[in-house]
């Protein structure tokens, strides 16, 4: 059986016109863009055939081939690789979201999260490469010079260049902190940014003419830690023509995405220039980051469509054992198996929940950047900020679930390369680490989205699930509109406890951190599940709504229990870990 991706273009517009209603508020927020449903569906489409004609074919060769350093140490990329990117860029799909007067097409987000979503599920380290072009675009639209956004924004929108972030070194991980990159000012106004960084995506490859490396560093009087941090414009080529003095010593063998060159860098006194306020970079890199993490999640989705795909494709035609409606006589699909139908269920109503939540993510940016009420847009904002750690977290580590759920439907085919879902695997595991690791999400969540606020974002997001609940009892599904009752009444116990022990403790918080973020994402998925329900219940194709429902059923009745065992988790937190022995 080929790998193969169909592209869920029905499920991508059920979300996008039915469960939030997104192309009337296009119509408010983007009125000189003319953007409707119409123009989504016909936007979605053509990055399917991109995706599925020119990503899919190359994404087992850019495994096999991997990058590889030439005789002069620059990155070579898989066959096809360069090819791919030059008709992306002709075709316009670096600038989807971006600002008209930078070159961009002014789309909203949202339609570039669900294109994002089918590039990552055909082939993740190909997508590595433009992946970060957003996340540059913003952070220097926000923060650079004039100067700089003349000579680089352009550029950067049409993808003529592309982008690399140069966070990571040896001794300074998810603590930056503790960078040595040091920049020295020269008295024409630049700086000489001299220092190494290691896992660097995309720091140096065969894909554009130009790479612009945004680079955290020390200026020679920045405080300790992380208030001493700046932000550089680095660029590979020099306005001259000239080469800057950086390069790759060195590309990490890795466990997967072979086809992403992930660099170690070193910078001699390279030419580069101040983006921002001096000692502020950590807060004009955020931006970056958190469009980093936004694209990540849909990495761990794209994984969980493709590999779902293919596992029910392949156990509808694998057959083995005995059916009992055949009376013993014959062989079965294994999909008639009550185990692997539990399997498959729990992965399509898994992944389509997700695409919900990070939708919902990708719509809250666009309100925040386009809605006419000041007011509404800080709501916006604050709510992508709550949404985004649980996007990265829940939607990572459940594509690595996923990939290796899919695998078992293959049985002893899935673990070799045949079938496909084994780069699946080992492609969707960096996902959880990259960015933030999943763990950093979970303190992120509860320490600086919950507690940090007040509250205040949840306390919206939990308003916006008991009108949820009200929608559901008048649609006639009063199982969701309880199950969403619970679920705000077992978050808000488990909070009130984490209030009272964490002014005493301090521990309490990283403590229970990764069950707060687990309670959160099934308390999400919860609302997913429920509102999918009621937006079927008025689909106007019976077929599709009729196993929408079915599918949030399961959800409802298969998969919220869970949450009782995070939020007990989380309200048990006064118990001391163990100290670790050896």
């Amino acid at each position: 059986m080929s790998w193969n991706h169909q592209a869920p273009i029905a499920d991508m517009r059920f979300v996008i016109e039915h469960v939030l209603e997104a192309p009337g508020l296009w119509a408010q927020w983007l009125s000189d863009q003319a953007i409707d449903a119409q123009t989504a569906v016909a936007v979605l489409e053509e990055a399917a055939r991109f995706a599925s004609g020119q990503l899919l074919p190359i994404n087992s060769v850019g495994d096999r081939e991997g990058c590889r350093l030439d005789d002069a140490r620059r990155v070579r990329t898989p066959q096809g690789f360069a090819s791919a990117y030059r008709q992306f860029v002709e075709a316009g799909w670096p600038a989807l979201p971006c600002d008209p007067q930078w070159g961009g097409q002014g789309l909203p987000m949202l339609i570039d999260a669900a294109t994002r979503e089918m590039l990552s599920a055909c082939n993740h380290g190909w997508s590595m490469y433009p992946d970060l072009l957003h996340g540059a675009y913003e952070t220097l639209r926000a923060h650079a010079s004039d100067e700089l956004k003349t000579r680089y924004l352009s550029k950067i929108v049409s993808g003529e260049w592309l982008a690399a972030m140069a966070l990571t070194e040896p001794q300074a991980g998810s603590d930056l902190g503790l960078l040595r990159t040091r920049g020295e000012p020269r008295a024409d106004g630049s700086l000489a940014i001299t220092g190494d960084k290691i896992f660097i995506s995309g720091g140096d490859h065969d894909l554009t003419d130009n790479i612009i490396h945004l680079v955290l560093f020390r200026l020679p009087d920045a405080p300790a830690g992380a208030r001493g941090m700046s932000l550089a414009l680095v660029p590979a080529v020099l306005p001259d023509g000239s080469r800057n003095t950086l390069h790759c010593t060195g590309l990490e063998h890795k466990m997967g995405i072979h086809g992403s060159a992930a660099c170690a860098m070193r910078y001699e006194a390279a030419t580069g220039w101040l983006v921002g306020e001096p000692h502020r970079g950590l807060a004009a890199m955020f931006l970056m980051m958190n469009s980093a993490r936004l694209h990540v999640g849909l990495q761990g989705l794209g994984h969980q469509e493709i590999s779902t795909q293919n596992a029910v494709r392949y156990a509808m035609e694998r057959r083995q054992g005995r059916s009992a409606a055949s009376s013993g006589a014959g062989a079965a699909p294994i999909a008639s198996h009550a185990a692997v139908r539990h399997l498959l269920l729990r992965r399509q109503a898994l992944t389509e929940a997700q695409r919900v939540l990070a939708y919902r993510a990708a719509h809250a940016l666009d309100q925040a950047a386009h809605d006419p009420d000041p007011a509404a847009r800080t709501r916006a904002a604050a709510m992508a900020g709550l949404l985004t750690p649980v996007i990265k977290a829940l939607l990572t580590d459940q594509g690595f679930q996923g990939a290796s759920e899919a695998l078992q439907v293959f049985g002893g085919y899935g673990y070799v390369r045949d079938t496909g879902i084994e780069q699946s695997l080992r492609d969707s595991r960096i996902a959880m680490i990259y960015e933030g690791t999943n763990e950093i999400q979970a303190i992120d969540l509860l320490q600086r989205k919950v507690l940090g606020d007040g509250g205040r974002a949840l306390a919206e997001w939990q308003h916006g699930v008991q009108t949820e609940a009200v929608r559901c009892e008048a649609a006639g599904l009063p199982e969701f509109s309880q199950m969403l009752r619970d679920t705000i009444q077992s978050m808000n116990d488990a909070l009130t406890q984490v209030r009272e022990r964490s002014a005493t403790d301090n521990d309490c918080v990283p403590r229970v951190a990764d069950d707060w973020l687990k309670g959160v994402s099934y308390a999400m998925l919860g609302w997913a599940f429920a509102v999918s329900a009621r937006a079927a219940s008025t689909h106007p194709d019976r077929q599709f709504a009729q196993q929408k429902l079915e599918r949030m059923r399961y959800g409802l009745q298969w998969l919220m229990p869970q949450a009782a065992v995070h939020w007990t988790r989380v309200r048990a937190g006064t118990w001391a870990l163990p100290a670790l022995s050896v």
